[in-house]
């Protein structure tokens, strides 16, 4: 497909639009219970070869009482203030390799990349649930109600975590980016919803959104099979998918798309089948403003890396960081 045929086929999608009536009273309650909280974290000093950046565990205690890590790399001889850029890993991993951070630190930027609590990484899950989470995250915690849900956690976990940053006195808070692809993706989007400070947002092909139309879509072969488990395993003759279906939209990205203030840089692959385009396009064609976001069409590319998206990045930061000299 080329770029012109999906905008065609897709720009005017605006996913179910079948948003909980009590969507931001819901989640403001999450804020309030994260508020109460507190900034406090921890800093333990972690080794890394490098003679331009240093290295922390940066832990702090989320909502249920889990320990949330994230990686700190900072530049060792960093401006009085700097700019910050969280980032956020993909489905069932965890942050990565610390290495991986040094470029961004020899540029001046601290980066926070967050372990999502109970995947690949050192963050704990601690949350008690009635039912079976079955297979995956996103059913996780569904047949309990939407505060059950795992991603609500997830989603409140990062809330707490721009708040800490923003009350850092060395990070400069009108300097504040998010990077992700695929579940990274969508958490830097919620990064850039839930905390109006951010600046810009870089995302590759973003996971968690449109679960309805993602069901519809192949599902068995996309990131969104755990759906298609739920019903085969707890409800094959689809009884209670009206209840499924309106629990699992209090973590629908498309309906935080509007909460976002940054500017968007969105790198989608036409080819994808793991998290559909058309999924993607429920939540970009709802961004809160059509001259703050930009799409970048990949038509032969998957859910894979996407060349030249790394470099688009690096300039629209380089280009930022010279108009503050």
């Amino acid at each position: 497909m080329y770029a012109t045929d999906a905008q065609k086929l897709w720009q005017s999608y605006q996913g179910s639009q079948r948003k909980p009536a009590d969507f931001e009273d819901f989640w403001q309650a999450g804020f309030q219970e994260v508020a109460a909280l507190g900034t406090d974290y921890h800093l333990e000093p972690h080794p890394l070869p490098s003679s331009v950046a240093e290295a922390f565990d940066l832990t702090f205690t989320g909502v249920q009482g889990a320990t949330i890590h994230c990686q700190l790399i900072r530049p060792k001889h960093p401006p009085k203030k700097a700019p910050l850029l969280f980032q956020f890993h993909g489905y069932h991993t965890d942050a990565g390799d610390w290495s991986d951070k040094v470029a961004m630190a020899a540029e001046g930027f601290w980066v926070v990349a967050l372990d999502v609590r109970g995947q690949g990484g050192l963050s704990e899950d601690v949350g008690l649930i009635t039912k079976t989470s079955l297979k995956g995250h996103i059913i996780r915690g569904v047949e309990s109600g939407p505060k059950a849900l795992f991603y609500r956690n997830v989603f409140l976990d990062i809330y707490q975590l721009t708040r800490i940053m923003v009350a850092e006195p060395q990070v400069d808070t009108s300097q504040l980016y998010a990077y992700g692809a695929s579940q990274g993706g969508a958490l830097a989007l919620i990064c850039a919803a839930v905390a109006p400070e951010i600046k810009e947002a870089f995302v590759c092909y973003p996971f968690l959104s449109d679960y309805r139309e993602a069901y519809r879509l192949d599902v068995e072969n996309s990131a969104y099979e755990e759906l298609a488990y739920w019903f085969r395993f707890k409800d094959p003759l689809h009884q209670r998918e009206a209840a499924f279906f309106e629990t699992l939209d209090y973590i629908d990205l498309q309906y935080f798309a509007p909460w976002i203030k940054g500017k968007v840089h969105w790198a989608i692959g036409l080819a994808d089948t793991v998290c559909p385009p058309k999924t993607q396009f429920a939540v970009y064609n709802q961004l809160s403003s059509a001259a703050d976001k930009e799409m970048l069409f990949y038509p032969e590319y998957g859910h894979e890396y996407l060349p030249k998206f790394g470099d688009h990045m690096r300039q629209c930061l380089a280009d930022v960081l010279k108009e503050k000299e």
